[in-house]
C-alpha cells in the first residue's frame, strides 16, 4: 500500500492580509484517509477573524500570544455568546457547526494551530468554513429581497447590513471599536484545556464526548524516546510539533517501515490506525507535541516497558527465539 506519511508544514495560504492570515495543510493524502484536518490562524494585533462556523469539530492550541474568542452557543429557543480569553499553552474546543469569532487584543502576534476530524467535511481532509458576514459570508449571498424579508428592514438597510463588510476572512480593526477583552463565563473545564492532566478524553472533559475527538500535549526531553505506541481502537492520530525536532519512525502492516524521517518545528504528521509510532528527540532542547486522536476515549498500546514485559517468560522466549538468560535480562530492564 502506497502511503505518504512524511511530515509537512502548512502548504496552502488560504488568506493573507493586514489583520492576519490562515494557512492549511492540503497535500498529505493521510489526512483524507484518516478523515482528519489541520489549519493555522495567525492574527496581528487588533486582527479579527469574522464570525463563522466549520463543518468539522476541532481543537485549537495557542502556540503564541493571547486570543479573545466568542462562541455563539445555539440553544433550542435562542442563542447566547460566551466570550473566552485563551492564552499561550492552552487549547480550546470548537464543536462542528458552532459559530465563533477570534480577536487579538494584545500587542504581539497570535498563532493558533487547529487539529480535528473531517468526517462531515465538504472537502475531505480539510476544514471548510462558512462565514456569516463579509464578502464570502451568507449575508452577502442572499438577495436584498430576502434580507429585507428576513430582518424586516428596507432595501437601503438590507444593502448596508449585507454589503458594508467587504473583507473576506480577517480584518484589522482600528481603536474605535471596543472589543471584549475578558471572559464572561468559566472557561476552564468547559471549552478551554490547560493540559495539566495530560491526555484529555471524555472521562475528564465532558465536551470531548460530544465532539468525538481527544487531545494530548507531550514534552520529550533531549535524546529521549517517545513510544513506540499504537491505537488499539482503530483511531487515527494527527500530531503537530510545537517546538524542537527529532527523528520519527512509523511501522505498519507486516512490519513494514512506512516512515523514517526527520520532523521539525511547525510540521505535522499522521499516524494511521493500528500503526506503531516511535520518536527520538534531538539532543538540544525540549520537544513539544500537540496531538488529536479521532476517538473520545482512546486506548493506546505500548510496545515497550510493562506491556511487552508482561508476556510470560516462556512465551517471550519462544516469540523472540532467544534463550532464558536474555529474556530475564530483557524483563529486568523495566
Amino acid at each position: 500500500m502506497e502511503l505518504n506519511l512524511n511530515p509537512q508544514a502548512a502548504d496552502a495560504t488560504v488568506f493573507e492580509g493586514e489583520g492576519g492570515a490562515y494557512y492549511a495543510w492540503t497535500r498529505p493524502a493521510a489526512l483524507v484517509q484518516g478523515k482528519v484536518g489541520a489549519g493555522k490562524l495567525v492574527l496581528q494585533p487588533r486582527g479579527f477573524a469574522l464570525p463563522h462556523y466549520a463543518d468539522s469539530s476541532k481543537i485549537g492550541y495557542v502556540t503564541q500570544g493571547t486570543c479573545t474568542v466568542g462562541l455563539i452557543i445555539i440553544l433550542p429557543n435562542n442563542s447566547k455568546e460566551e466570550v473566552l480569553v485563551v492564552n499561550k499553552g492552552e487549547a480550546i474546543m470548537v464543536p462542528m457547526g458552532t459559530p465563533s469569532w477570534w480577536f487579538n487584543g494584545g500587542d504581539s502576534v497570535l498563532t493558533i494551530v487547529f487539529l480535528g476530524e473531517t468526517s462531515q467535511s465538504y472537502t475531505p481532509g480539510q476544514f471548510d468554513y462558512y462565514f456569516l458576514t463579509g464578502s464570502i459570508g451568507f449575508l452577502n449571498g442572499f438577495s436584498s429581497e430576502f434580507i429585507s424579508k428576513i430582518y424586516k428592514i428596507n432595501e437601503s438597510d438590507s444593502q448596508k447590513l449585507a454589503k458594508s463588510q467587504t473583507n473576506p476572512l480577517v480584518v484589522k480593526l482600528d481603536g474605535n471599536i471596543d472589543m471584549p477583552n475578558q471572559s464572561n463565563c468559566s472557561k476552564l473545564g468547559k471549552y478551554v484545556i490547560d493540559f495539566n492532566d495530560g491526555m484529555i478524553t471524555s472521562e475528564n472533559f465532558s465536551l470531548i464526548g460530544k465532539i468525538g475527538i481527544s487531545a494530548s500535549y507531550v514534552k520529550i526531553e533531549p535524546d529521549s524516546v517517545f513510544g513506540p505506541s499504537y491505537s488499539t481502537d482503530g483511531s487515527y492520530q494527527i500530531i503537530y510539533v510545537i517546538k524542537g525536532s527529532g527523528k520519527i519512525q512509523i511501522v505498519g502492516l507486516s512490519g513494514q517501515q512506512y516512515l523514517d524521517a526527520k520532523v521539525e518545528e511547525g510540521e505535522l504528521f499522521v499516524v494511521p490506525k493500528f500503526f506503531a509510532l516511535a520518536l527520538i528527540a534531538d539532543g538540544e532542547g525540549l520537544m513539544e507535541l500537540f496531538s488529536v486522536i479521532t476517538s473520545s476515549r482512546p486506548v493506546l498500546g505500548h510496545l515497550a516497558g510493562k506491556q511487552l514485559s508482561a508476556v510470560s517468560s516462556s512465551v517471550l522466549e519462544a516469540s523472540l527465539n532467544v534463550d532464558t538468560q536474555f529474556v530475564n535480562f530483557f524483563k529486568s530492564l523495566d
